[in-house]
């Protein structure tokens, strides 16, 4: 089976009960775009509209059996998480967007949906992960900037959310939000080129130095972007660890923990991805049905030059182990 580990999904029906039930969330604006919905939660900037990719699942099934992916492992949008409004809105905000991400794997086996939870408050995302997994999730997918930009998932706060991942073996995959915390990346296209590669990568090595890696090793946390450059940076990693042992987390193990997909462009990146972390670590994404994805997924896998069994494992032998698909 050919599983697509990374792709992003915004129910049509989800959009239609946000509409229905505005007057429930009143630190969230909704902005009508041009028959779509953009948000601004807490006052705060708003986002770009929902594309219409994202909701249109016709052409994403078709896209999917042109490229030969049998099931495709799908978040929400990050853009639409809303971590800035407050914990009790946060809570319904989420279970809203997990009705309508579940709904939409039950009514098509071909989607695997990761849920949202309420970063913005470490208890509050326990609970709503503990539902999702009551649900069918088997996980969720998190952003990297809790409590809206600035915030670390290694804060004190979130050790309730840590703890329940690990109880309960969730999948939690880790995904760069829509500001990266630096104004420099806002020309160019750098947003998506290099905000998203930093904003993961200083959000990721926090929690390595932190131990959460190592110490909620229960939690399968996959790290998209093929690592974000984190097995580039490793011998820096090490350097500052050796430096203070009694205080870091070990970022060799952290590595030999993670999982990561093949999102790199790049077939000699993603050879020595496999270098440093194993073949037994990676598996296939795109990020459909974002531009920056890649929209032939498979083709990367092959140019690395794995063996038969090494590309089975990358292209769904391990996916539907982690997420029981």
């Amino acid at each position: 089976m050919i599983i697509d580990c990374h792709g992003h999904l915004v129910p049509p029906s989800l959009i239609d009960a946000i509409r229905a039930k505005a007057g429930s969330f009143p630190s969230i604006r909704t902005i009508e775009d041009g028959g779509s919905m953009g948000f601004s939660f807490a006052g705060g900037k708003p986002t770009r509209p929902v594309s219409k990719p994202l909701m249109d699942l016709a052409a994403r099934i078709k896209w999917m059996s042109e490229q030969g992916i049998d099931k495709q492992v799908c978040g929400a949008w990050l853009d639409m998480f809303g971590y800035e409004i407050p914990a009790a809105e946060g809570v319904r905000w989420a279970q809203l967007i997990n009705e309508h991400l579940i709904a939409a794997a039950k009514s098509d086996p071909r989607f695997v949906t990761l849920a949202t939870v309420p970063l913005q408050d470490g208890a509050a995302a326990a609970q709503v992960l503990r539902e999702a997994h009551a649900a069918g999730f088997r996980g969720a997918m998190i952003g990297t900037q809790p409590k809206g930009v600035g915030g670390v998932l290694d804060d004190p706060a979130l050790e309730p959310f840590w703890k329940a991942a690990d109880d309960l073996g969730s999948v939690l995959f880790i995904h760069p939000v829509f500001e990266s915390g630096d104004d420099r990346v806002h020309d160019y296209g750098m947003a998506n080129a290099v905000g998203r590669i930093t904003d993961t990568l200083i959000a990721v090595s926090r929690l390595i130095y932190a131990g959460h890696v190592t110490r909620y090793r229960n939690a399968r946390i996959v790290v998209g972007i093929g690592g974000a450059a984190l097995p580039f940076v490793l011998g820096r990693l090490r350097r500052n660890y050796t430096l203070d042992k009694a205080k870091l987390g070990d970022p060799d193990a952290a590595l030999q923990a993670l999982y990561y997909d093949t999102l790199v462009h790049d077939h000699r990146a993603l050879k020595f991805l496999a270098e440093i972390v194993g073949t037994g670590r990676l598996m296939m994404g795109s990020d459909m049905p974002f531009p920056i994805g890649d929209l032939e997924p498979l083709n990367i896998v092959t140019q690395a030059g794995f063996s038969e069994a090494e590309c089975a494992a990358i292209n769904g032998g391990l996916a539907q182990k982690l997420f029981g698909c």
